[in-house]
């Protein structure tokens, strides 16, 4: 056998069960000899069928122009100073498909010259892949924003380009500074810098408030995660950025209604007690003057009556002031058990004995670290409630204890009355009774709602549960969510 013989032989072998199409071709782009996932690629069920055809058929027209030029190009080097050539091209199969891929044009090893290695890639699952991403980065409803290492915009998509008031071309290419308020600029590179050396996923600005800075000059406040784009060339570094302008609005809003919440029931609680307080000496100085054994029954029954009004007044403001008290969260937590919180609000209730209390607790509920006392007193709201509201001498309680996602579900029902349909919200609403026949101002279910929506939680009611009376839904969160955490 000859040396080229053998040359060949090895390269056959080589390149038979390579993972890419492999081709040897000559300086016109004739096909000699072609391995299985080359004959695979273009639909050709028998490689040896590809021998003799021109590579250029199988690529559009203007990949096989350039491949001839190639190829002219390096058989004009000699062997030792030829180099591979890698080139994007659109294959096409037997059947007329056309498919993304990657020649590779590198010399051939061994004792000749006449012949050339090309190597044929499959770029069909990139190609996919970059078609995903793109749908996603460009429909994706957050603003992102693709930089180098040299702060310039390489990617943007339209929602970070509405953001900040641009339109994409005028943003691809250009610095990322045009998007920082000035004195932000200075120390960004260093932050960068910082960045490339460890670049994990994380959030920016941690404990910091960061703001973009608007095409019309003003700041918008914004948060940005970060992330590296692993590509083969540079490295690329996106980050995820939202305006969160209406939600500093909202908080802003939320922290100015209970500040002047919170200063106008200490307000009332000064300014109306003291006049409360003179009146009630009023009274009874008038009581002492005229004498009780000067009063009629009726003037008497005034007298009380007055006395009444003035001890409810002062005991509304009272409410008030707790009402205000529990909208502020309890950062003061420990592991509760849920069984042990529904025997210790059962404890305290004082349920009388002509109701009869059920409790159903799920296997497997697990303590959590919360607040004991807002829990508690939530509880023993409701079940005051059930008591109070049922509308019989006697009844039937349920308390039921269920998890559902990252809440722990506290369950109060009863077989009373219920509440009328449609009044499902009013009832959680200040001062609102719901019946004229039982005592109370009215506040009850307003202090539990607002205290439970101060730690994370939500509180439901239905008109009529599954035992024909009210049934109240506390969901309290084993796990915070990290806006509850920082309000």
């Amino acid at each position: 056998m000859s040396i080229v013989a053998e040359s060949l032989a090895e390269v056959h072998a080589a390149l038979q069960h390579a993972p890419v199409g492999s081709a040897l071709v000559d300086r016109t782009g004739a096909i000699s000899w072609v391995n299985p996932a080359f004959a695979n690629m273009v639909g050709e069920a028998d490689p040896a069928a590809l021998r003799l055809s021109l590579m250029t058929v199988w690529l559009e027209h203007d990949d096989g122009e350039a491949l001839l030029q190639m190829l002219e190009a390096h058989f004009a080097t000699p062997l030792e100073a030829r180099l591979p050539w890698t080139h994007s091209a659109t294959f096409k199969r037997i059947d007329g498909a056309s498919q993304p891929g990657e020649i590779t044009l590198a010399p051939c090893a061994g004792a000749f010259d006449q012949w050339a290695i090309i190597h044929v890639r499959n770029m069909v699952r990139l190609a996919t892949a970059e078609k995903r991403f793109s749908q996603i980065f460009e429909n994706l409803p957050l603003g992102l924003i693709v930089i180098d290492a040299h702060q310039r915009i390489v990617q943007v998509n339209e929602a970070l380009a509405a953001q900040f008031g641009y339109g994409i071309e005028d943003l691809v290419g250009r610095s990322m500074d045009m998007l920082l308020p000035q004195r932000y600029r200075a120390d960004h590179q260093h932050h960068v810098d910082g960045y490339t050396q460890a670049p994990v996923a994380r959030a920016m600005g941690s404990g910091r408030d960061l703001t973009g800075l608007h095409r019309s000059g003003r700041e918008i406040p914004v948060e940005v995660a970060l992330t590296r784009l692993e590509t083969m060339a540079q490295p690329l570094y996106m980050a995820i950025v939202t305006d969160i302008t209406l939600r500093k609005r909202g908080q802003e809003a939320l922290e100015q209604t209970n500040a002047q919440l919170e200063e106008f029931t200490y307000v009332a609680s000064h300014d109306l007690r003291s006049p409360l307080r003179g009146i009630a000496d009023l009274i009874t100085w008038i009581r002492e003057d005229l004498g009780d054994d000067n009063l009629t029954d009726d003037v008497r029954h005034n007298f009380d009556r007055i006395a009444l009004r003035i001890d409810r007044a002062e005991q509304m403001i009272e409410d008030l002031l707790r009402y205000a008290r529990a909208g502020v969260r309890d950062t003061e937590t420990e592991m509760v058990d849920p069984a042990d919180l529904v025997e210790e609000a059962l404890a305290m209730s004082l349920v009388p004995e002509t109701f009869r209390v059920e409790v159903d607790i799920a296997p497997g509920i697990s303590p959590f670290k919360a607040p004991r006392a807002p829990i508690a007193t939530s509880l023993r709201n409701l079940l005051g409630n059930a008591i109070k509201h049922h509308g019989g001498p006697g009844g039937r309680i349920r308390v039921a204890v269920r998890e559902n996602g990252r809440f722990t579900v506290f369950t109060v029902e009863d077989d009373g009355r219920g509440i009328p349909p449609g009044s499902e919200e009013r009832i959680f609403k200040l001062f609102h009774r719901a019946s004229t026949d039982t005592s109370g101002e009215g506040l009850g279910l307003s202090f539990t709602r607002r205290m439970i929506n101060a730690h994370g939680g939500m509180i439901t009611v239905r008109a009529k549960g599954a035992l024909g009376g009210a049934c109240f839904e506390i969901q309290w969160p084993r796990v915070l969510l990290k806006e509850i955490e920082d309000a």
